[in-house]
């Protein structure tokens, strides 16, 4: 579709403002029961109870569309009806259009492509990183930079920053750098011997120290390394400044921080919400499940309106605890925030960081190195059936298949001690499997939330991993084919989180550089379509709600200007988002250049 059509569009209809949304009342940790509408005002559908039988005339009808529905009874259609939110018609054009009326919005979609809206199942949503702090890397897509780049990006930090406090890089990646050598404590040297300086990988494993940070902290080169963590050296024997998972936390209360007053904090946090949220409806998501995150300043962003998409926030901290005590579960919430599972509990390292537990050593690593298991077996499953017990949905990061495992252990345990009806335990990435993980997972129910854009913006880290490993890694096709409604979830900001790139990786398996792995486990458009919306409802207990272009559920669609079962697959990533639509209302518009 060119840029011609979506003028069209632009000079066409207007749909101005968004539903009103229900009051969200203060929340504390404490005071978490009063703040949610509960879920018993949901019908048995999930249909809000506030939800009226339409009227005469419907808010909008889209017509002239290319329409695929991802509802089994009725796949394809050319135009539909929202009402109150909500779809309440569709079908064909000739059908829809005869019910429009006097107070109807209208839109020729002159053959766009729409989908329902994307659904996004693993995120670290905050975006206050994105608005104040120093970026060394491209959150949003692949971009090579320099060890020059970051140094200067940071001696500037460091300039306007009193000595003893903190300088920190976010967004790094190791296999982005034109320099195709490590990062090291000799660079972050470089940019000050009097601040202590860490690069934050993207992925959320690993961390690069200055001298200084070292200093601080009392790491040295005979410094053993703890449980669930090392101190990386180089060939002599001398730190090279990476640290990984737990062996970090030796780092928390050396130096200065920043200092903000509360009201200074609040204000960063509902800035980046409000900031991210923009992000996510340009490129297509309506809903994201919150990695945790500052939940009185999510409501605040939605009372003043600036909450974009639909929110799953999933739990940890005082908010977890809070729930557990009061007796609130998985569920308690409105169409727009809502308590979903809990947040990522977890269990080992990282893929991209390759620090995740294997049940191999990686390939060509000397000394034999098998990742990191950053639980004992007996925590884990006092957590898990704490949290199973009080039905909440448990939810836990399990990369490895040896982290897969204990969490199936885990969870198995949790059932029989105390049995639960589909209570489709979550794992985040469940990246490596094996044929007897699969088995357990489609028995207990469980849905893998795995990464989308790894397969395409990551392949520089597949080496390390190699074609075997790779077959089993990130396993679509083969969780799909055991019946498992595998979920997507980004993992930003690990990952970039555009759905499109997603699901090009989904059906190509092939990287930016060209390079393909585990072509095995390809999908199909239409399967990565669903991954991304109806398996996405699923993973939150949400499909009868939204997922799908099906009358009664929330009017949430984007609309691209590209068909991606037509396009080459290798463009996929390339086609715009036209129109993201959430509960009948435009929240965002592409705009030409």
């Amino acid at each position: 579709m060119n840029s011609k059509k979506v003028k069209e569009l632009e000079s066409g209809e207007s749909m101005t403002g968004r539903q009103s949304r229900r009051d969200f009342m203060g929340l504390t940790a404490a005071g978490i029961a009063g703040a949610i509408t509960p879920p018993w005002l949901l019908d048995a559908r999930g249909v809000s109870a506030a939800f009226s039988a339409p009227g005469p005339d419907p808010d909008l009808v889209v017509f002239n569309a290319n329409v695929y529905t991802i509802d089994a009874a009725a796949p394809r259609a050319e135009a539909f009806a929202t009402k109150a939110g909500r779809f309440v018609a569709v079908g064909s054009t000739g059908d829809i259009k005869g019910l429009i009326g006097k107070r109807t919005q209208s839109l020729d979609a002159k053959q766009m492509t729409i989908v329902p809206g994307f659904t996004d199942c693993h995120n670290h949503a905050g975006g206050s990183t994105l608005l104040y702090e120093v970026l060394v890397g491209n959150p949003f897509d692949v971009e090579f930079v320099t060890i020059a780049s970051i140094i200067e990006k940071l001696r500037a930090k460091a300039r306007e920053t009193p000595p003893g406090t903190w300088v920190d890089g976010y967004f790094f990646d190791d296999t982005k750098l034109k320099d195709k050598r490590p990062l090291n404590v000799h660079d972050l040297d470089q940019v000050s011997t009097a601040h202590p300086v860490v690069v934050h990988h993207r992925g959320g494993h690993t961390s690069f120290f200055n001298s200084k940070a070292l200093e601080l902290a009392h790491v040295t080169k005979d410094t053993p390394n703890p449980a669930g963590g090392t101190f990386d050296r180089d060939l002599h024997g001398d730190l090279n400044g990476r640290v990984t998972d737990r062996a970090r936390s030796v780092f928390n209360g050396v130096g200065q921080r920043p200092s903000y007053s509360a009201e200074e904090r609040a204000q960063r946090e509902r800035n980046g919400l409000a900031h991210i949220s923009k992000q996510f409806v340009r490129y297509g998501l309506t809903s994201v499940h919150h990695e945790g995150g500052d939940l009185s300043a999510l409501q605040d962003v939605r009372a003043r309106g600036d909450l974009l998409h639909r929110v799953s926030y999933e739990s940890s901290g005082r908010v977890l605890d809070s729930m557990l005590a009061s007796g609130l579960t998985t569920g308690f919430g409105d169409e727009w925030i809502k308590l979903g599972a809990t947040s990522e509990h977890t269990v080992d390292g990282s893929f991209s960081e390759r620090t995740m537990a294997l049940s191999v050593p990686y390939p060509g690593v000397q000394p034999p190195y098998k990742g990191n298991v950053t639980e004992a077996q007996e925590e884990l499953n006092a957590w898990v059936e704490r949290v199973h017990r009080a039905g909440i949905q448990v939810n836990c990061h399990a990369n490895g298949d040896v982290a897969i495992d204990m969490y199936l252990t885990a969870f198995e345990r949790a059932q029989k001690l105390f049995p639960r009806v589909d209570a489709r335990p979550k794992i985040t990435h469940c990246t490596l499997i094996n044929d007897d993980l699969v088995r357990r997972i489609k028995a207990a129910g469980a849905v893998p939330a795995m990464f989308t854009t790894y397969a395409y913006y990551n392949p520089d880290k597949f080496v390390y991993y190699g074609e075997e490993l790779m077959k089993r890694c990130m396993a679509y096709r083969t969780l799909l084919d055991a019946g498992v409604p595998a979920a997507a979830g980004s993992d930003f900001s690990p990952g970039p989180f555009s759905p499109l790139m997603g699901i090009q990786g989904m059906v190509t398996r092939t990287g930016w550089d060209g390079t393909t792995w585990g072509a095995n486990q390809r999908i199909t458009v239409d399967e990565a379509l669903r991954v991304n919306t109806i398996n996405g409802a699923y993973a939150s207990r949400e499909e009868a709600l939204k997922g799908s272009i099906t009358e009664g559920k929330l009017a949430d669609f984007v609309m691209l200007a590209n068909d991606p079962h037509t396009v080459s697959k290798d463009r996929i990533k390339d086609i715009s988002i036209v129109r993201t639509v959430v509960g009948g209302a435009r929240v965002y518009q592409a705009r030409l250049v």
